[in-house]
């Protein structure tokens, strides 16, 4: 009931890989893994870095390399556009984490998708400045996207944008007409799905207008395009991780397993699948190779470049997920998994 062409093109126009998952089932330390290639438990970020210090835990550690580092050294312009969620203040801000350019959210989620406030203090920002943008935030970052993207084109200067939309993380709140369109399309649908339906929908809508604008300025055969998610869906917001167990929060495979796909056409196959057992946060050293720079012996992730030109990685590794959570609220409690080859062992949740 939940049509995304754009997403399903990208994944037929590259290949789709089946069995990858997240590095945490929380949003900050995913991220923290994907921009450094290393278990967010070694970069300082085991849990969400939160607006309410009190049941914050930690920021991203000072001296370890982001991706925007290695790739801004290897010669390329880097930017972040979207949700940061790596740090609120100097010096875990974008533009001192090895990123040139830095238009979005640093906060953790918004209140509303429109008024982009969280518990009413502003977080949007264009590298350091204070902006008030109006409008939805998934319309607002797509187009902040296309207009980074067009800009670079006209430069000979390689770039590497990390887009980070903040949809489908609640609040559930999809352009009125996104909702009224699914609502016509599906009126068996409920309330609550009809939402989530839209939000994606909706999501999926930009996500073809940034891919439309890397193809107008002649960029999309020489891009490489990665997609992936920080988490599982949200199950007491209605949103669905079948048939996998759990969600978001969970070390169940429902908060873990994420979509995954990287297209490169003319270098890796169209339609092309693969089960390979993996994290996000081997886009790192994947895209370290790509661009012809050493590898980092400090990081834990491992590259996906033999799978995309054809090959296998018969390595043997081991799949550790941990989240850790500070404050009064959790009391630093950790939350553990491990998946080695068919097996996986969790404990249950202590929170």
């Amino acid at each position: 009931d939940c049509h995304t062409p754009n997403i399903d093109r990208l994944a037929s126009e590259g290949m789709l890989f089946n069995n990858m998952r997240a590095n945490c089932t929380v949003c900050s330390p995913s991220r923290a893994a994907l921009l450094t290639g290393r278990f967010p438990d070694r970069v300082g970020v085991p849990g969400v870095i939160r607006t309410k210090p009190e049941n914050s835990w930690g920021y991203l550690a000072s001296g370890v390399p982001t991706i925007g580092d290695r790739l801004r050294k290897g010669g390329y312009h880097t930017a972040v556009i979207g949700k940061w969620h790596l740090g609120l203040e100097s010096p875990n801000l974008p533009n001192e984490r090895g990123f040139d350019f830095f238009h979005g959210f640093l906060g953790d989620m918004m209140d509303s998708y429109t008024t982009h406030l969280r518990e009413g203090h502003n977080y949007m920002r264009r590298n350091t400045e204070v902006i008030d943008p109006a409008g939805h935030a998934t319309d607002i970052f797509a187009d902040w996207a296309s207009d980074f993207i067009r800009t670079r084109a006209t430069q000979e200067q390689p770039f590497f944008l990390y887009l980070a939309f903040n949809a489908p993380h609640f609040p559930i709140e999809p352009p009125a007409e996104w909702l009224a369109k699914v609502k016509q399309r599906s009126p068996e649908l409920d309330e609550q799905r009809a939402l989530n339906v839209a939000l994606v929908e909706h999501l999926d809508d930009r996500i073809g207008h940034v891919l439309s604008t890397l193809k107008t300025a002649g960029l999309d055969e020489n891009t490489v395009v990665a997609f992936c998610s920080d988490n599982g869906g949200s199950l007491p917001h209605s949103q669905n991780n079948d048939p996998w167990r759990d969600g978001k929060q969970s070390h169940y495979d429902g908060g873990l397993r994420v979509p995954f796909m990287i297209r490169w056409p003319g270098h890796v196959q169209a339609g092309s699948r693969s089960d390979y057992v993996g994290m996000n946060f081997d886009l790192f050293p994947t895209f370290i190779e790509l661009a012809g720079l050493e590898s980092d012996p400090q990081v834990d992730a491992i590259s996906l470049v033999p799978i995309l030109q054809g090959g296998t990685i018969d390595t043997p590794r081991d799949l550790y997920f941990v989240r850790r959570e500070g404050g009064a609220t959790y009391g630093g409690k950790s939350y553990e998994a491990i998946i080695r080859g068919d097996w996986k062992l969790l404990q249950n949740t202590p929170y």
